[in-house]
């Protein structure tokens, strides 16, 4: 199988179905690559409302990624990264290296705000991006797109989140 069941999580106390532009930008590329967007939500900045959906996709057998926008900031009720780090089995530190080196060639220093990270729990890739939909197209085209595609080489996502094996 060689397309993935993807869950598309809006973190934000402000963002609803109708500003979610970042949101609609993602639901957007996850369908023109070929996967399937299994579910949407959004949900308000707090660590145990992040921490109930995500559990449930996490479990769901049938999603194999989650991408999270918004809340991996420094200000006032941004508390992604606080959220997911503990259901994480394994962290993916690269994803948030890379993350700011190329976003690095767009915003410059202002890079270094940006907490944004991945990991993988129960055989489910994740994936934590600023809210900002510039950030969202930055992960997107020069990291994710790419990593769920199976002919991408000399490694992907795709094999590994299908068979299970790590």
């Amino acid at each position: 199988m060689e397309y993935l069941n993807i869950a598309l999580l809006t973190v934000s106390d402000t963002r609803n179905f109708d500003t979610d532009k970042s949101g609609d930008y993602l639901a957007q590329q996850i369908t023109q690559a070929s996967h399937q967007l299994n579910a949407r939500e959004i949900v308000i900045d707090d660590i145990y409302k992040i921490r109930a959906v995500l559990s449930k996709w996490i479990a769901d057998e049938d999603i194999k990624v989650v991408i999270i926008t918004g809340g991996t900031g420094f200000y006032g009720r941004d508390s992604t990264p606080e959220a997911v780090e503990p259901l994480f089995d394994k962290v993916m530190p690269g994803f948030g290296e890379l993350f700011r080196m190329v976003s690095f060639e767009e915003i410059g220093s202002s890079t270094i705000q940006s907490r944004a990270l991945g990991g993988l729990a129960n055989n489910t890739a994740i994936f934590c991006l600023p809210g900002s939909t510039g950030a969202c197209k930055t992960a997107w085209t020069k990291i994710i797109k790419e990593q769920l595609t199976l002919s991408f080489k000399p490694c992907n996502f795709v094999k590994l989140l299908n068979t299970g094996i790590h």
